[in-house]
């Protein structure tokens, strides 16, 4: 009779032991475009297992995003950035915080009169907080995080186009390159290519949700990428990705595009 039961036992336990082999990090670096609607949410994963989360979309499904790629015992975050104070990209950022253990936030402290924005900043206060600008930049095994933009702090202002105020970051690992510039429009876009910058990106994350008022000719040009990942809503109210977007990536010659809407998550490794 009881060896029925230590058979169970022995089942089972062979089953966790298994599910742990299969969850516990391959020691890859992997980027997850994370499948959130309308909105952007991105995760690095290093090859030593640190997590870089940038932004967490509307709503909360970055946190049922979260728990289907990552190993269920991980409830810690190396790295939290949150490219600008607007709910698609900061809302999922609260319950997150709620959620896991971050060690460090990147944010831009621009002042914006947001309850939303308020009680992410109340979340945040007993965390380690990085006001960012140029200098910025941070390594986690191997993995560098570059921040191209804002050159320098602007916490504390006020800006009519909070969009124009996004986080930009050069993502590096052996060689790849990553771009993602949150919501950034033209007049950031433009500040960029000013800056004389090396732009070149072998994976550009589309800014604005592949928006018209973003990616434009100039700027793609300088990009250049490789593979383009565009992160919005199916079916959205705004029309994201704009068709002259799409004119604008086919004329620089993108062939591997991906999309959020279509394909939901969007996984690459290295």
């Amino acid at each position: 009779m009881y060896w029925r039961y230590f058979l169970a036992f022995l089942t089972g336990l062979c089953g966790f032991v298994i599910y742990l082999i299969l969850t516990f990090h391959d020691g890859e670096f992997h980027v997850y475009f994370l499948d959130i609607g309308q909105g952007d949410s991105v995760l690095f994963v290093t090859p030593d297992g640190s997590e870089v989360l940038i932004d967490g979309g509307p709503g909360n499904k970055v946190i049922e995003e979260l728990g289907e790629v990552l190993p269920f015992y991980d409830k810690t975050i190396e790295m939290l950035v949150l490219t600008h104070p607007d709910k698609d990209h900061m809302e999922g950022l609260v319950e997150v915080l709620k959620r896991y253990k971050v060690a460090k936030v990147m944010i831009t402290g621009v002042l914006k009169q947001d309850a939303l924005y308020e009680e992410f900043l109340r979340e945040i206060d007993d965390i380690d907080v990085i006001i960012v600008d140029e200098n910025s930049d941070f390594i986690y095994s191997e993995v560098s995080f570059d921040v191209l933009y804002p050159f320098e702090q602007i916490a504390g202002e006020e800006f009519e186009n909070v969009n124009d105020t996004s986080i930009a970051l050069m993502v590096e690992y052996e060689g790849k390159r990553v771009l993602l510039t949150g919501d950034a429009e033209e007049a950031e876009e433009n500040e960029l290519i000013a800056a004389d910058l090396d732009l070149r990106a072998d994976i550009f994350k589309a800014g604005h949700h592949g928006s018209k008022s973003s990616s434009s000719f100039e700027f793609l040009e300088k990009v250049r990428p490789k593979i383009t990942v565009i992160s919005a809503g199916k079916n959205n109210q705004y029309g994201h990705p704009h068709a002259e977007t799409l004119e604008n990536l086919e004329k620089i010659g993108v062939i591997n595009m991906y999309r959020t809407d279509l394909e939901g998550r969007i996984e690459f490794e290295f």
